[in-house]
């Protein structure tokens, strides 16, 4: 009987089986987790910018996917191409290096699947990504927090060259399926939740493959929709997850030139306004999701005076894996 049931569920996410043809007229219970992914509603935000009238808000409420961020996104479908390809077989661990939210969706991923990852990260990640990571059975080498994510990046290498036939390493940096993720995903939810009324995409650059496969889409869609790429203002800051291109190991999938513009933003701006979304939005989120909200703002301010415009940007995750931050106590 369960055999059954299997070939009727496939047939039905496949499109072969709609109603009056369907045997059992049964409804479909639950999903897998990588069911989950995507599809995240896009969020308003209007006490922010009510001081600019014909300005439109728009967050991709991200820490709804069951990773809890964006970067459930470019995992799976690392993974599910890792997979396919046959990279990624039984027996072999997943390594990659990570700030943070990817190394979760790993793990989240594997211990739904059933693969072992192994990931390298700075000690300095804030404590609440840490348990998560332990809670989902990831093994962790940490690296010094002097050397930030670039130091993770060199021990995950160095521990793929050593160890080929142990690690299939993801290499999120240099993975374009990290990219394509957020080009056959990400950007068509955006067209479709806006009517194709999006004027402004701004994201946050940390692998960038959120800003370059959104981007590479949604300028195919509309050229003239303006792509604005953000990153911290310099090499020492507190945005978990962000990089300073100038300083920082670039990411492979990198293309500088797909942004109209770059601007930078400061740690201290980004942890104002994650107190600020909070309190008057009654958004919990995270440091780079402030950032992105910053960086609208300030290009919005840019616009002559009640032009219109749709910005939306992507809410990277929530703020519960930064509660134990000091900004958060601080006036």
């Amino acid at each position: 009987m369960h055999g059954v049931y299997r070939k009727i569920a496939e047939a039905a996410r496949s499109g072969e089986l709609t109603g009056e043809n369907d045997p059992v007229r049964k409804p479909s219970l639950g999903q897998r987790t990588l069911d989950r992914i995507g599809n995240t509603p896009l969020l308003r935000l209007e006490r922010v910018a009510n001081d600019l009238p014909g300005v439109e808000i728009l967050g991709k409420a991200e820490w709804l996917n069951p990773g809890g961020s964006v970067k459930d996104r470019a995992a799976a479908n690392i993974v599910t191409q890792a997979q396919a390809s046959g990279k990624l077989t039984s027996g072999k661990i997943l390594l990659d290096s990570t700030s943070g939210n990817t190394g979760i969706a790993y793990a989240m991923l594997g211990a739904a699947q059933g693969f072992p990852v192994t990931l390298c990260m700075p000690e300095n990640v804030s404590v609440e990504r840490k348990r998560i990571l332990h809670a989902y059975g990831a093994n962790i080498i940490y690296t010094d927090p002097a050397d930030g994510s670039d130091g993770a990046i060199r021990m995950a290498r160095e521990l793929a060259t050593k160890h080929p036939d142990l690690y299939y390493y993801a290499d999120q940096y240099s993975n374009d399926a990290n990219w394509q993720a957020h080009y056959h995903g990400t950007a068509n939810e955006i067209w479709e939740q806006t009517e194709g009324r999006v004027t402004h995409f701004v994201s946050m650059l940390g692998t960038s493959g959120t800003f370059m496969g959104a981007t590479r889409r949604l300028k195919e869609l509309n050229p003239s929709i303006r792509c604005i790429s953000l990153q911290p203002d310099s090499a020492f800051h507190g945005i978990e997850g962000a990089k300073y291109m100038a300083s920082a190991i670039v990411p492979k999938i990198y293309d500088p030139s797909l942004a109209d513009a770059d601007l930078g933003i400061s740690t201290e701006d980004a942890y104002a306004m994650a107190k600020r979304l909070a309190r008057e939005e009654g958004l919990l989120v995270g440091i780079s999701a402030a950032a992105a909200v910053v960086g609208c703002l300030q290009l919005a301010r840019q616009l002559k005076k009640n032009e219109h415009a749709v910005f939306v940007t992507i809410l990277c995750d929530s703020g519960d894996k930064y509660l134990s931050e000091r900004f958060w106590q601080e006036d």
